[in-house]
């Protein structure tokens, strides 16, 4: 155990993760690099740019002794288990489930950027874990970096010597072997008994369709062998361990993993509520007394119908959003139906964000063709008899004269920025029906801003407006503080008269009419042109507060009339016209999949 060390890489998002990453394998001999980014696997990973999932790995690591203290670690071969973690705020779940399975971590900042909003808020979440902080300044080849600048603002942010600081650069592979020593001498070996009894902590799962469901586990104390009798501790499941390994490029099988060791499961696993990530594995014969601490609840934050465009597809999507949910764990969903749209799912996301990359890998993954409805948040709706009822879906709401009031979520923001940007992310919060409770400052020139805010209110572009006025130099976390009574009216979307459920929305009776102007205008354009007139119109209950119509595409019928009576023309333009009468009487308007996401992107 003493030869084991895990780690995981956290940062702000850009800030050159997975580069270092591939820098690091590359120097151990792990795998050949053919192009950048080796851990991000997924397309779409690779087309943003971005790391969605968590990637774990191992590497071997021929230490020579360096300049450690007598005391330190002693020459020969570590293994080194890596995970690489996203950075984008909605997948700060992801971060936390790393953190749980490793003792030290590398926190990566850009030396052109310096420290940034998720840069603390997941090195908070290390800190919380006691896990060792080995601080790393990438991109030291470029022409505007600011190195010492940098190292300053993480001596100031964590209060560690100057000379503990690595300066590396991931694409030149500069000071990478200063990182692989600092791993060594200073993340401490994974603390465990090999002969206690079994307790393996799951921080992550996949599907494959021909193995069933893979566990991925950090073994805190005891060992596994393949073939032994093992249970979850809280589903309280019991299977056999048919092969158990450790994670290379691809899965390698092993006969025993140790405690410290990091390595997967297969065991025939069928059904996805039969895995939990944060679950315990122990053995049947000799189970632990209790499950591992430290993991926290996921906390959705916006929600949203997905229905699929072909009713009969409704089991393969409750399949799918199962397979999915193995994968990425903060994803939750519940059963519902719809008008207009018939049988779906409630879907519960992290932000828009995590909204996005759910639906593009519902259609690249498991080739769902599904549509989203427009995000929303649940409202509790008293109606004049006395009774309540809690309403997560527009279309789910009373008449209008029966309802006496509606109260929505609202939430406890806390706003971590720099003091420069205190004036605009104060007047965004304002903006969004928010009021001060507080401010204070925290260090230097860091402040933390408190508000109470509706939940309405943020869930579809406050991330991006905060990050925008804060230059991406402010974190937000929140957490529910209770139901507020509240003016909403419910904002109703009719196509030649129709409405079309999916598009409704509660909103505040303040924004209600400039928002309806702004989707009619948006959707006009994305409507495609018909042979018939369509009108777009906003309402309210009985009264339309705006209206927008798409033209229909004519077919020029007098083109044949060169000269003759004007009455000739006029005969073929009624004939024309009762045709198109007709039209719009039987003809159907397809909303188009992204005019359900433009709704989101209203600014």
């Amino acid at each position: 155990m003493n030869n084991i060390r895990n780690f995981c890489i956290i940062a702000h998002i850009d800030h050159g993760k997975s580069t270092l990453a591939d820098r690091l394998l590359e120097r151990t001999n792990t795998i050949q690099i053919t192009e950048g980014q080796m851990l991000d696997d997924m397309d779409l990973e690779r087309e943003r740019g971005i790391t969605i999932k968590s990637h774990a790995i191992q590497m071997e690591y021929d230490y020579d002794g360096g300049v450690a203290a007598v005391d330190g670690p002693a020459k020969g071969r570590y293994v080194l288990n890596l995970i690489d973690t996203p950075g984008h705020v909605d997948f700060s779940y992801e971060v936390s489930r790393s953190i749980a399975a490793c003792e030290g971590a590398l926190l990566v900042v850009d030396a052109t950027q310096g420290v940034q909003a998720q840069t603390i808020s997941n090195l908070y979440m290390a800190i919380d874990q006691d896990l060792e902080i080995v601080p790393v300044v990438n991109k030291i080849d470029m022409p505007n970096a600011m190195p010492e600048e940098v190292a300053d603002e993480i001596v100031d942010l964590i209060g560690c010597d100057h000379e503990d600081i690595i300066f590396a650069s991931g694409k030149t592979g500069e000071g990478v072997d200063d990182v692989l020593r600092a791993v060594v001498e200073r993340i401490p070996s994974p603390k465990g008994d090999t002969e206690a009894p079994l307790q393996a902590l799951i921080f992550d799962s996949v599907f494959n369709s021909f193995r069933g469901i893979i566990a991925y586990f950090k073994i805190v104390n005891g060992k596994i062998s393949k073939g032994d009798k093992v249970k979850f501790f809280n589903t309280g499941m019991e299977y056999d361990a048919d092969e158990v390994g450790v994670l290379r490029m691809d899965m390698i099988p092993r006969q025993t993993l140790k405690a410290g060791e990091v390595g997967y499961i297969i065991s025939g696993i069928k059904d996805a509520k039969e895995v939990k990530v944060g679950d315990t594995i122990t053995h049947i014969a000799r189970p632990c007394d209790k499950a591992i601490e430290g993991f926290q609840e996921v906390k959705p934050m916006v929600f949203a119908g997905v229905y699929p465009i072909d009713p009969t597809d409704y089991e393969n999507l409750r399949a799918s959003l199962e397979k999915l949910q193995l994968n990425d764990a903060s994803l939750t969903f519940t059963p519902e139906s719809s008008v207009a749209l018939g049988f779906g799912f409630r879907c519960g996301f992290l932000g828009l964000l995590h909204m996005e990359i759910v639906q593009e890998r519902l259609d690249r993954e498991f080739n769902m063709d599904v549509i989203t409805t427009v995000p929303n948040v649940s409202y509790m709706v008293y109606d004049k008899q006395g009774g309540s009822k809690e309403v997560h879906n527009p279309s789910g709401l009373p008449e209008v004269t029966a309802i006496d009031h509606i109260e929505e979520p609202y939430i406890k923001a806390s706003v971590i920025t720099s003091a420069n940007y205190i004036g605009p992310i104060m007047k965004l919060c304002l903006d969004k029906r928010g009021e001060l409770i507080k401010q204070e400052y925290v260090s230097g020139n860091r402040i933390e801003l408190q508000f109470y805010l509706p939940l309405g209110e943020i869930v579809i572009d406050f991330y991006d407006k905060l990050k925008s006025v804060s230059k991406g130099y402010a974190s937000f976390d929140y957490h529910v503080c209770g139901y507020r009574p509240s003016r909403l009216v419910k904002l109703d979307i009719l196509l030649n008269g129709e409405p079309v459920d999916a598009l409704s929305t509660l909103t505040h009776q303040d924004n209600s009419v400039p928002f309806g102007r702004r989707m009619c205008e948006k959707l006009k354009e994305l409507i495609p042109r018909q042979q018939f007139d369509i009108a777009i119109q906003a309402a309210i209950g009985a009264k339309i507060i705006a209206r927008e119509t798409v033209k229909q595409v004519r077919k020029d019928v007098t083109a044949k009339c060169y000269g003759g009576d004007v009455s000739r023309k006029r005969k073929l333009l009624e004939k024309q016209k009762r045709g198109k009468k007709r039209m719009k009487q039987i003809g159907n308007v397809e909303v188009p999949q992204k005019a359900f996401l433009a709704v989101l992107k209203l600014d």
